[in-house]
């Protein structure tokens, strides 16, 4: 059972995937669909029992549109951001963001709605939405990204209201693509991807801080940073790159691999052990890569080993590359790891598949001992 993956099919499409970051107990993924019928579109909650094998799911109607985008609240496990694509009344599409709370006592032979809880009048920066993410720590502001602006907001209110916003200007009419929050600085600042670029603002300011030009040589499609390693994030792209940046020396990345066959949608740090990457690609598959060269694990070797005399045996490293890999059998789009357990990812397929994973345990006692 060690190694076994849990299948979870779903009843149509779906491309988005979150984990549930306010609970660190329980083992939590969320998944919105993308029907074209837009009354029939889901968000499920699903839970997986790691000593069972077992998962859990709740089903909630989300009758806006189908689901581009799902975020959870890193301090409200009840609250998700969502951007989706709706029907306006001239019957044209328009995409939208909303935050939403799941609902008190939910009745498991019902579905039931979503409630919501902050509306955006996100129509005032560009039509094109992408995100909406939570501030790290404070309950009360967010960020949503558009092909043409990164807009802070304050959601104290249910009508959320304008903090900042930063247009895009530039030569050949560039476009945001992604964004995120540094998780260091403070909470500061905001990076997002330009085309092949990555530009991070100061919030504060509305500046740029700092810039990694021409960081893929196709479109970059996610970030990510080590929570455990200042300054150093995670880049992907339709070049079918991973890279890992130190972004005070952008001028080429610390680490960089090319294992997937076709675009890489996506790419994240462990969250407990930053040697480990997960990367989705339209290639069908998920690859879990060490990174253990550029790691702060690596990081406290050096220091061991420069400062102990009385150290006899030093911790051997994984080597850099592909570990462990999980095969689709359509374009994987999502791949998150559990902010609950070091050894459990999910990876969501197009076709409306969910894979959960475990860490081999050979790589995962070469890791603790």
């Amino acid at each position: 059972m060690e190694n076994e993956t849990l299948i979870y099919g779903l009843e149509f499409q779906a491309r988005s995937l979150a984990p549930v970051l306010a609970d660190t107990e329980k083992i939590k993924f969320l998944i919105g669909t993308q029907s074209l019928k837009q009354i029939c579109n889901q968000i499920h909650l699903v839970e997986f029992n790691d000593e069972e094998s077992t998962l859990k799911t709740t089903v909630y109607h989300h009758y806006e549109g189908e689901i581009w985008k799902i975020n959870s609240s890193p301090t409200d496990e009840t609250k998700i951001s969502i951007c989706c694509n709706s029907v306006n009344d001239d019957n044209g599409c328009i995409m939208k963001t909303a935050i939403y709370k799941f609902p008190e006592n939910t009745q498991r032979d019902n579905i039931d709605s979503v409630k919501l809880v902050n509306s955006f009048n996100s129509e005032l920066y560009g039509s094109d939405l992408k995100t909406n993410e939570f501030h790290p720590l404070d309950q009360t502001k967010c960020v949503t990204v558009s092909e043409s602006h990164i807009v802070y907001w304050d959601i104290l209110e249910s009508n959320a209201s304008c903090i900042s916003s930063v247009a895009l200007e530039g030569k050949n009419n560039p476009k945001f693509t992604n964004g995120k929050w540094n998780p260091h600085q403070n909470c500061n600042q905001f990076a997002t991807t330009v085309d092949t670029h990555i530009k991070t603002y100061d919030l504060r300011s509305s500046q740029i801080c700092w810039h990694i030009d021409n960081a893929h040589g196709q479109l970059i499609r996610d970030i990510d940073f080590n929570l455990n390693k200042q300054y150093y994030l995670a880049s992907c792209g339709d070049d079918a790159f991973v890279k890992v940046w130190d972004f005070r020396n952008p001028s080429q990345p610390v680490y960089s691999r090319s294992d997937h066959s076709h675009w890489v949608w996506c790419v994240r740090f462990n969250l407990f052990h930053d040697q480990l990457l997960l990367s989705a690609s339209s290639d069908a598959r998920v690859l879990l890569l060490s990174a253990a060269s550029v790691s702060s694990e690596n990081l406290l070797n050096d220091t061991t080993l420069g400062n102990s005399s009385e150290c006899t045996e030093i911790k051997q490293m994984l080597p850099d590359g592909p570990l462990q890999w999980c095969e689709h059998e359509d374009s994987v789009y999502a791949a998150e790891w559990s902010p609950a357990s070091p050894w459990i990812f999910a990876s969501l397929s197009y076709d409306g598949r969910l894979l959960i994973s475990r860490v081999k345990k050979n790589l995962k006692y070469q890791i603790m001992l």
